[in-house]
């Protein structure tokens, strides 16, 4: 059972804020969370409906000034790109009521042009504060991603391979891949390292995120 049945949009690990802003994602990742946990360490990640930035900026009032942050990270139950404009605008707004140096990171899929059509997503993460991307890759070519990621937009991983090289050239990039059972963590492992990016295994277990 979790600790805190409320819907938390803004919840923390150590000395690490984060923001769960959305619940939807345009992947159906047979590895979910989301599949088989209502949240994580004790917090209720669940949205009902989706926070406005009034609602967000309220949970951080009552929090964003209590420790001394070292990082704040979008990454809830969903994909952050998928708000894109509540994204930079949380940023924007804690990057000018923190008032101390903030590691600012969006956990993501990767597809934040394909949801964003015409937008110059990267560009726009940078100028509003994000300093890190961490992309979640999971396969290492568009038959597997397709089978394991399940997206919704076609030719998907080559949009997120696409999404990675365009980061690295603006923000700090690491790639990750979750260690389930149909993941192949050293294909995926060796396709980072050729796209000359850092690499991390992620722990899958049913019970634990």
């Amino acid at each position: 059972m979790e600790q805190n049945q409320k819907t938390k949009f803004v919840y923390w690990i150590d000395d690490k804020l984060y923001l769960n802003i959305t619940n939807r994602c345009s992947n159906r990742c047979r590895f979910c969370i989301k599949n088989f946990r209502k949240g994580i360490r004790g917090f209720n990640l669940k949205l009902m409906q989706e926070p406005t930035s009034t609602q967000i900026i309220n949970e951080l009032k009552e929090v964003l000034n209590t420790k001394n942050w070292t990082e704040a990270v979008f990454c809830g139950f969903g994909e952050p790109t998928e708000r894109l404009d509540l994204l930079l605008e949380i940023t924007r707004w804690i990057k000018r009521y923190f008032g101390k140096p903030l590691l600012f990171r969006v956990n993501t899929n990767g597809q934040g042009y394909l949801l964003n059509p015409g937008r110059k997503v990267i560009k726009e993460l940078k100028e509003a504060g994000i300093n890190k991307v961490s992309v979640s890759l999971n396969a290492s070519n568009e038959k597997k991603y397709a089978d394991i990621c399940q997206p919704q937009f076609e030719n998907a991983y080559n949009a997120v391979v696409d999404f990675i090289k365009k980061a690295k050239n603006e923000l700090v990039v690491e790639v990750t891949a979750v260690a389930f059972s149909d993941v192949d963590i050293k294909e995926i492992a060796e396709t980072t390292k050729r796209l000359g990016i850092k690499f991390r295994r992620r722990k899958y277990l049913p019970t634990v995120y």
